[in-house]
């Protein structure tokens, strides 16, 4: 899903207040971690995921492995924390704001 800036900043402040809800551990990205995401995501829509301890290379993987797995998008990233969003198919909690016409010049 291609989100607009106008969404992803919407997203972001929804998810502002939000505690990270599946912390990745010492055994990294492993099968049990990635059901506990799919779970977050179907029950919540927008999750924070910590991802501590890694270099910034190994955690950009870590997180496009997430987001490939789990058909999420990836709002933002703040040091060790992903912003991942997945609306559910039948309705979501969240009204993300219509994409507008780009400015004209």
């Amino acid at each position: 899903m291609n989100l607009t800036a106008r969404q992803r900043q919407y997203l972001r402040a929804e998810a502002h207040h939000l505690k990270p809800v599946v912390l990745l551990g010492q055994h990294g990205l492993t099968e049990a971690v990635l059901a506990e995401i799919e779970q977050a995501l179907e029950i919540h829509e927008l999750i924070k995921v910590r991802v501590p301890g890694v270099e910034r290379d190994e955690k950009r993987q870590i997180i496009d492995a997430i987001t490939d797995e789990t058909k999420a998008t990836l709002v933002q990233t703040v040091g060790h924390i992903a912003v991942l969003f997945r609306p559910r198919a039948s309705y979501s909690d969240f009204n993300l704001p219509k994409p507008g016409k780009p400015k004209q010049q």
